[in-house]
């Protein structure tokens, strides 16, 4: 049910009535024997767990709503209906499902509700009831969430797929809250370290950049720096200064990485200083860079699921790059090859040898270690083209690197 540290009688602290402890400045060693029991209790689950302590309020309440995902009666099944008999299961209904989703965002904070309503779908085959508009507004959205609903969308009914926009959209929005800013800082900060020239006009000078590299000028007896080499931004950064090129695997696998790189192309996009296009794939190819205004209809451009031919998608890829020196091509691919395995490496080899920047991301998400076909890349990392996951969080830093030049900051 959930990650326990070595006591998960003190780790529990989940909902008001696990409070009292934090505050016993003692610590954990002074709880109440009743506590102890308490907390073992919401851990163990079930009545017959050998701690003999019951449950009353609203811990009884927290341990029946889950009971109902992890504990299903047997004669329910996967998402089947019950046979009469009472117990904590959530069927299939509709309505018992919403119930049970207003229960546990009453119960748990909103981390763990995204984790509960990730394990509801998968364990119990919910995947059907968000074809209901009454489901889907029920929901706590989150990025997983997101991708259900994308690999749903060819089967929504037209009364669910405004309201399943309406979910991505709020998703898509706090995403690009978290990472826009921090994204166009960084990569137009390397865009502008691309473009410097040693005798800028006075409106170019990059004083920053140029105390640094005067600072063994230091005049003590003045407190000033006498600056012997000026350092500045070249006139060109005004204009577009570099291509990228986003080539995303939309295999259902990478349902989570299709989303981060969909807000990420269109955070790259609303930049001038860069010229992105979006290329998402699986046997076939799609160029959605026009649709990079809203990162929300590029979602809804994607159908998730399907095999794979990254070969195909690179050389299409390949056809949109007119300026190899000055073009990234970010890859996001758990590399799972269906088409021609060495072509894909001869490509990707070509790209290298006339000056395009290949990165290429195993899985850009929160996820952790991903599965991928390690073959192929050490094979990429071979060729000098660096193959690994990537988090939300490191992917600005990436682009900055790559757009300068300079050696990626795989993460260990």
């Amino acid at each position: 049910m959930s990650s326990l540290g070595p006591d998960p009688a003190t780790d529990l602290a989940t909902g008001p009535a696990a409070h009292p402890a934090a505050e016993s400045p003692a610590g954990p060693a002074a709880l109440p024997d009743g506590e102890r029991l308490r907390r073992w209790r919401l851990v163990l689950g079930g009545d017959a767990d050998g701690t003999g302590c019951a449950l009353a309020g609203q811990d009884r309440r927290m341990d029946e709503a889950l009971a109902a995902l992890y504990r299903p009666a047997p004669s329910e099944g996967r998402g089947s209906g019950g046979s009469g008999q009472r117990s904590a299961g959530l069927g299939a209904s509709a309505p018992s499902v919403a119930r049970w989703l207003g229960d546990i965002r009453e119960y748990f904070p909103s981390g763990v509700v995204q984790i509960l309503q990730q394990d509801a779908i998968e364990r119990l085959d919910l995947t059907r009831l968000l074809l209901e508009p009454e489901m889907l507004a029920a929901v706590e959205p989150d990025v997983h969430l997101v991708g259900t609903l994308l690999s749903l969308n060819r089967l929504m009914p037209e009364a669910t797929k405004d309201v399943a926009r309406s979910v991505v959209r709020r998703v898509v929005e706090d995403l690009e809250r978290r990472i826009a800013q921090r994204t166009r800082s960084l990569v137009q900060g390397a865009l502008d370290r691309t473009s410097r020239v040693h005798r800028p006009r006075h409106r170019d000078i990059d004083w920053n950049a140029t105390i640094r590299a005067n600072l063994k000028h230091y005049q003590a007896e003045f407190r000033t720096v006498v600056p012997e080499r000026l350092v500045g931004y070249g006139r060109q950064r005004h204009g577009v200064q570099k291509d990228v090129v986003l080539c995303i695997d939309q295999s259902g696998s990478m349902a989570a990485s299709v989303v981060y790189a969909s807000v990420f192309g269109a955070v790259l996009a609303s930049m001038r200083t860069l010229d992105t296009s979006l290329v998402v794939f699986d046997t076939a190819v799609a160029d959605l860079t026009d649709r990079l205004s809203d990162p929300v209809d590029v979602l809804f451009g994607t159908q998730l699921g399907g095999g794979t031919d990254i070969n195909r998608a690179l050389a299409y890829c390949q056809s949109l790059i007119t300026r190899p020196a000055d073009t990234v091509v970010v890859l996001v691919s758990d590399l799972y090859e269906g088409g021609v395995r060495q072509e894909m490496l001869r490509r990707v080899a070509a790209m290298q040898r006339s000056g395009v920047q290949v990165v290429t991301l195993l899985a850009l998400s929160d996820e952790g270690a991903p599965a991928y076909d390690h073959q192929n890349a050490a094979a990429l990392a071979a060729l000098g083209s660096p193959a690994f996951a990537c988090t939300p969080d490191l992917f600005p830093e990436v682009m900055a690197a790559a757009i300068q030049g300079l050696p990626i900051p795989v993460p260990e």
